[in-house]
């Protein structure tokens, strides 16, 4: 009865926790601009399709509910990304107490999950990462009612989750290697390599991503080639390999990190779990590990493809803290990093957002969040757009997806705004009519000491420069944009060169 009391009061406390950090996360979120990668997807969600250039649709499905609900403002585009780490953390907090018994490594790993940069910054930020952290969670969890309960019909409901990792982002691909890895290590569970339950799981995936398949059959495979092409060695250059580890360190924060590597240790040397929890955490950790090593050999590894190892990593900081037996330093280690994992967690997140949203930390000089999250938008907007209708410009354009996507959010609703090349990524979208692309156009770059692309002035019968403005954040001026008028196009607007996986 006592021990029952403990293990409520406990999951109370973690919800109140994770309640707190999703609040958090919402504050955050309403102040905080667009980077260009969510501007970019929140353009897909205004045109819904089974894939993109990119990526899976799951994000533009995300992006949508949230604005249907708060509108086209930074919350609304993050909010249901936000909400979703409650479910996450309910998956995880299952998983855990199958796994390993008790509601104590249960909460922790949930904790210790959600105060990762990883988790809090990646349901913050939308990206196809978001749903995929939280698919991965359901994952880990239905294959461990498997375990828990032998019955076949939980196959069923690791398909549906695989299913949905699979429409968020083509990582998910790497669950199937995993899932095999983990039945050939247990020897009880072999039986189901020879069972039509796995197999009809696999079913259920594979009809759940078959609309992304119907999609790139439409397109020429093009979404497939460009990312299973990144596996594709090209050269040797080791020295990416040199920045996972840190880049992981900070995604993780370093106190869950160091709970986390030393779980992992005591998994692999039996210290704590049984066989069949223990080769599930490993599985689900090593396998996506070892091959983007591999891949990092080649090319660069950014720090949020490892999403989908969070949740077995998180449950293994929690089984160094409660579960495996430590003496000595090890033991004074694993104290202090539980104690101070979650205050840090929430100092460093929230530095991160007060660093990016004003430069406030680095004395407002120029540091690498500049570039991708959208400070300064806003007010540059309102000033393209005085330019825009004093020229009378019909269309606003754009080089580079993020640019785009930036003004297409922070101009005013129904402007027409388009990227001038890479139309591959467009192709879910209606064109501009023939009537706004003929001009005048107004083009939107960061000034180059080059001037205009040599192809935009062949293109057009005059071309002059209207205005040069300034991206700020806080006193500093970061980034200057050159407005230049388009007049008289001679041809078409658009550049329709082939996407380079279609070059030989």
């Amino acid at each position: 009865m006592i021990a029952a009391t403990s293990d409520a009061r406990l999951v109370r406390n973690t919800s109140l926790v994770v309640l707190a950090l999703v609040i958090l996360r919402l504050v955050a979120a309403a102040v905080t601009p667009l980077t260009f990668d969510e501007a970019y997807y929140w353009m897909w969600s205004k045109h819904l399709a089974f894939g993109y250039y990119d990526h899976p649709p799951m994000v533009a499905l995300v992006i949508r509910l949230g604005t249907m609900i708060l509108g086209d403002t930074e919350l609304g585009v993050r909010l249901v990304s936000i909400l979703s780490a409650l479910p996450m953390s309910y998956a995880v907090f299952r998983a855990s107490s199958i796994l390993f018994g008790g509601a104590r490594v249960a909460a922790s790993a949930v904790i210790l999950l959600n105060v990762t940069l990883m988790a809090a910054v990646g349901t913050l930020i939308v990206t196809p990462d978001s749903p995929l952290l939280v698919a991965s969670s359901f994952v880990l969890v239905g294959l461990a009612k498997v375990l828990e309960t032998g019955r076949g019909v939980w196959w069923l409901a690791v398909g549906a989750a695989v299913g949905v990792a699979l429409l968020s982002k083509y990582t998910a691909l790497f669950f199937g290697p995993a899932i095999l890895l983990w039945l050939l290590s247990v020897p009880k569970l072999r039986h189901w390599l020879i069972s039509f339950w796995l197999y009809l799981g696999g079913l259920v995936a594979l009809a759940l991503f078959s609309p992304v398949i119907l999609w790139n059959a439409n397109h020429h495979w093009v979404s497939f080639i460009k990312q299973i092409g990144r596996a594709r060695i090209e050269d040797f250059r080791p020295t990416f390999i040199g920045e996972l580890v840190p880049t992981q360190i900070a995604f993780a924060t370093p106190l869950v990190f160091i709970l986390g590597a030393m779980g992992l240790h005591a998994l692999a040397w039996r210290k704590a779990g049984a066989l069949p929890a223990r080769m599930l955490v490993e599985a689900m950790f090593w396998t996506i590990v070892a091959y983007f090593a591999w891949h990092s050999l080649h090319a660069r590894v950014e720090a949020n493809w490892f999403a989908p190892v969070y949740p077995a990593f998180a449950i293994a900081a929690a089984v160094a803290a409660h579960l495996a037996k430590w003496n000595g330093r090890a033991a004074r280690v694993t104290e202090f990093c539980m104690r101070w994992a979650a205050p840090s967690g929430v100092v460093m997140f929230v530095a991160l957002v007060v660093q990016a949203d004003t430069g406030l930390l680095s004395g407002y000089r120029r540091d690498a969040t500049v570039r991708s999250v959208g400070v300064g938008w806003r007010e540059l907007a309102g000033s393209i757009e005085k330019q825009r209708v004093r020229a009378g410009a019909t269309c606003v354009l754009a080089q580079d997806y993020g640019t785009t996507g930036w003004l297409a959010f922070y101009l005013p609703p129904g402007t027409c705004v388009t990227q001038q090349t890479q139309r591959i990524r467009w192709v879910n979208f209606p064109e501009p009519t023939s009537a706004e692309l003929q001009g005048p156009l107004l083009y939107v770059d960061e000034v180059s000491p080059n001037g205009l692309p040599p192809s935009l002035t062949k293109l057009f019968t005059r071309t002059e420069r209207v205005a040069e403005l300034p991206r700020k954040r806080g006193p500093l001026s970061f980034e200057t944009y050159a407005l230049d008028l388009l007049v008289g196009p001679k041809g078409d607007v658009l550049d329709r060169t082939p996407p380079p996986e279609f070059l030989p």
